[in-house]
């Protein structure tokens, strides 16, 4: 009765210490682990090591932050979207990262790229957009039918293409039509145009 008030002797460092320094296991006599938190920490980690992983070490927040695992700040929860299924309430990044892995996650299942191919192709482009040579290239471009990416556009641009319907013949006509080259197809029969030639 006596040692449970004074505490228990982890097997492994010796040390008498408290019963919360312990984790629970049903199956022990005592319910408690044999080796402190501490020490099962260290044991843990030794294994992991042994099998030639890498564990996170621990790093004490304080109340009201939470650290980010992907740039490893430590924010106030602000910086944190809510989830309501996470132990915290809080989302597992900030929300910088959250919207880059967002990005790189939106990149990759529409169009198959990667944001540093991304980054090449407006790399390619110095920056600006294909067609216009004005603005700059902020926007995916893709063909419709096979999905291959053409190149990155300013916005205008990707639009103009999407209300053209991506056809060839259509965007020459447009272009002559801006150049001045104003001419109307002669109706031949119901829906059937003759184009100038």
């Amino acid at each position: 009765m006596s040692e449970l008030h004074q505490g228990k002797q982890c097997s492994r460092c010796k040390r008498t210490l408290p019963q919360d320094s312990f984790a629970s296991n049903r199956s022990a006599q005592d319910r408690l682990q044999a080796y402190c938190r501490e020490c099962s920490a260290e044991y843990y980690r030794q294994r992991q090591e042994a099998k030639g992983r890498v564990v996170r070490q621990r790093i004490a927040v304080p109340s009201g932050r939470k650290r980010c695992p992907q740039c490893g700040e430590i924010k106030p929860h602000g910086e944190w979207e809510r989830n309501a299924t996470s132990s915290d309430g809080f989302a597992s990044y900030c929300k910088v990262c959250r919207a880059e892995r967002n990005r790189a996650s939106y990149f990759k299942r529409k169009y198959g790229i990667t944001t540093a191919e991304l980054d090449a192709m407006i790399g390619e482009q110095f920056g600006i957009c294909c067609i216009c040579l004005d603005a700059p290239a902020e926007h995916v471009d893709h063909d419709h039918r096979t999905g291959r990416v053409r190149g990155v556009l300013c916005f205008s641009c990707n639009a103009a293409l999407g209300q053209l319907r991506d056809r060839p013949d259509v965007i020459r006509r447009a272009a002559a039509y801006v150049e001045g080259n104003v001419w109307k197809p002669t109706l031949v029969a119901p829906g059937v145009y003759q184009l100038p030639s």
